[in-house]
């Protein structure tokens, strides 16, 4: 099960998180397990497995912006970064940074159950 100190272990600024849920815990946490079921995450996956860097940036957009409000940092940092390649229409690989944004997906997947 999530808790407070759970997120700030894995670098989430919980304080900043749990101000914009106006101190409440329980609103903050269960937003935070519904991250879980983002279905951007996926979106972005195929989107780049499919060349289509529009539709990618939009999912890396909408997913900086929800993690963003939520305060989970990590997983911030990373989407603002594929985020920006996106807007730039970067031509890369972006397999290596779209998988570290997966593997702290699931890090905080193991903390939710």
């Amino acid at each position: 099960m999530i808790t407070i100190d759970k997120l700030n272990e894995f670098g989430a600024d919980t304080d900043e998180g749990l101000a914009r849920c106006f101190g409440n815990e329980g609103l903050y946490l269960k937003l935070v397990n519904m991250i879980c079921q983002e279905g951007n995450f996926e979106k972005l996956r195929s989107a780049l497995d499919n060349g289509d860097l529009d539709t990618a940036f939009e999912a890396a957009h909408a997913l900086k912006g929800v993690l963003g409000n939520l305060s989970l940092t990590p997983m911030y940092n990373k989407s603002v970064e594929i985020t920006e390649l996106l807007r730039k229409r970067t031509d890369m690989d972006y397999t290596p940074l779209v998988e570290e944004l997966l593997t702290m997906k699931s890090e905080l997947e193991a903390l939710c159950k």
